[in-house]
């Protein structure tokens, strides 16, 4: 089992890998294999341009294709990013619209199913507006979401300072603990026969009539 940590903070060590760092070290000790992926500065904003539906893939040619190639064999994700203006950092946005619409549209059924978490990291506020940023993505594709103790955030303007918001960090253990245990008993149901609810095709409407 493996779970995929995002991390879409524009410093590649900064705060928010300081609080990924934490859960990927809990999961190694659930035996939970991880890895942090860092989404890097130039990502690009969703055209809406719905070529992918007919490419496969984002027509954007970046790290987002290759994102959704890898992500696809990992069994659970979370999501970190730093609090920018009471949200998710533009480039995390920019590139988790990308990621989830292309994969969608290009019919790759990827995270159906599969757990996910976010994580904010903030010097003060914005951190709850964030995570209800981050965790719509999880509810648009049929995706159990994973808490912790708290709402999962951790504060400080350095690496050092996040070190030391001790009930964060204990939350970001939490968090790994609950991952692990969910995606342990989900092993545990395919095992017994227990399999995911059927898929529906999805039904698009509107206010226009």
């Amino acid at each position: 089992m493996k779970v995929l940590l995002i991390n879409g903070s524009p410093h590649v060590k900064g705060c928010t890998y300081t609080a990924l760092s934490e859960i990927a070290e809990q999961l190694k000790k659930e035996g939970i294999e991880s890895e942090i992926y860092h989404i890097g500065m130039d990502v690009r904003p969703c055209m809406a341009c719905r070529a992918c539906a007919k490419l496969g893939k984002c027509v954007i040619n970046d790290a987002v294709n290759a994102f959704v190639d890898k992500a696809a064999d990992f069994d659970g994700y979370i999501l970190g990013s730093p609090v920018h203006y009471a949200s998710a950092s533009g480039g995390m946005t920019a590139f988790m619209d990308r990621a989830f619409f292309s994969a969608f549209l290009a019919g790759k059924d990827i995270f159906r199913s599969k757990p996910g978490a976010a994580v904010a990291s903030a010097r003060r506020a914005g951190t709850t507006a964030t995570l209800d940023q981050l965790n719509k993505y999880f509810q648009i594709n049929e995706m159990p979401i994973i808490s912790g103790r708290y709402w999962n955030m951790v504060h400080g303007s350095s690496p050092e300072e996040v070190r030391q918001d001790k009930e964060g960090m204990q939350n970001m253990r939490i968090l790994a603990k609950n991952m692990a245990y969910f995606l342990k008993c989900k092993e545990a149901g395919t095992k017994a026969g227990i399999l995911p609810p059927e898929k529906e095709q999805p039904e698009f409407t509107n206010f226009i009539r």
